[in-house]
């Protein structure tokens, strides 16, 4: 049933404050976050190829459709449906058919709790900072099982190293939330995005902003942190044998964290939904979607700019720079807490 009055309050899910029915909300959360979590992604990675396209001068891309090539996406997705399913003789089939499941489905269940702007979400958990990096350690249990059940060692040499490199980045990817937590003095991502009213804190915590983008792409195993890929040596990591739809559905995973990464990186340190001052009249929801499209074009722009590291590298920066630059952090924002 409808309720009155219209717009719903701050951290109100518009669809609760619209309905009453228990069965009617469910169902539109689940149309909603499907809706988000599914088209989104797509619309990166058509931005990734025309953007790749456009610097790397590739005709390709640009082809499909006649008109800049907008049907490519079609192109691709039909190609997908037609190729033929192939599970290796020695796989675990059960394992090595769920494996996309379970990387996808944490980047799906990311958007439960990011707020589009203070009514458009569909909850405001009070733990919902806990809950998004909680649920984003998941999706390296899916690629273990890619790895360890594809029957291929250089599927499992993937994982392996796409495992070490997602346990070492996601420490200091929790340690710049919780200097924001810190500042904003809350789990909830609506009172993280209200607490920027006045100021975003990229300004008061720019370190570990970059600190919070560079753990969040090499989660992503985005280039320059693509080493558990490395197509040149491994063929394609843990997702070698893969073909068809599965393989798709990695791609759809890709893409998804690209998504969900942004959008936790603006909620914690560009206001969210919160306008730049003298704009205010233009909607929180359109805020939100502009920063998490400069970020996202920021991730895709490093795969055409930056060159590979290394994979003892890739390790030591974590653990030798990022780590005790975030330490060093919280202790200073405790400090200046206390003090005030």
């Amino acid at each position: 049933m409808l309720s009155v009055p219209v717009i719903a309050a701050a951290g109100e899910s518009f669809i609760n404050h619209w309905f009453n029915e228990f069965w009617v909300v469910l169902l539109l959360k689940v149309v909603f976050i499907m809706g988000v979590a599914l088209t989104a992604p797509l619309a990166i990675g058509y931005m990734e190829h025309k953007v790749l396209a456009h610097m790397q001068h590739r005709l390709g891309p640009m082809e499909a459709g006649r008109f800049h090539g907008w049907a490519q996406l079609i192109a691709d997705g039909v190609k997908f449906v037609q190729k033929e399913d192939v599970v290796p003789t020695a796989a675990d089939s059960w394992v090595f058919s769920l494996a996309p499941a379970v990387v996808l489905v944490p980047y799906i269940a990311i958007f439960v709790v990011i707020p589009f702007s203070a009514s458009i979400l569909a909850e405001n958990l009070d733990i919902g900072i806990f809950f998004v990096l909680a649920i984003t350690a998941v999706s390296v249990i899916g690629v273990l099982m890619a790895g360890w059940a594809s029957a291929n060692k250089f599927s499992l040499i993937g994982a392996l190293r796409a495992a070490a490199q997602l346990i070492a980045y996601e420490l200091p990817l929790i340690l710049a939330a919780v200097v924001v937590v810190m500042q904003a003095g809350t789990l909830s991502l609506v009172g993280i995005s209200e607490a920027q009213q006045h100021y975003w804190y990229v300004f008061t915590q720019p370190v570990m902003f970059l600190v919070f983008m560079i753990a969040s792409v090499a989660e992503l195993t985005r280039p320059p942190f693509d080493m558990p890929i490395a197509d040149s040596e491994i063929i394609f990591g843990a997702y070698t044998e893969y073909t068809g739809l599965k393989f798709a559905f990695f791609l759809l995973s890709e893409y998804a964290g690209i998504v969900a990464f942004s959008a936790i990186a603006s909620v914690l340190f560009l206001g969210s939904y919160q306008p730049l001052p003298y704009l205010g009249f233009i909607p929180g929801f359109f805020w939100l979607n502009a920063k998490m499209g400069g970020l996202a074009f920021f991730i895709i722009w490093l795969r055409a700019t930056y060159p590979r590291l290394r994979e003892d590298q890739l390790q030591r920066f974590a653990w030798v720079v990022l780590i005790p630059v975030a330490l060093v952090d919280i202790l200073a924002t405790a400090a200046i807490k206390v003090a005030v």
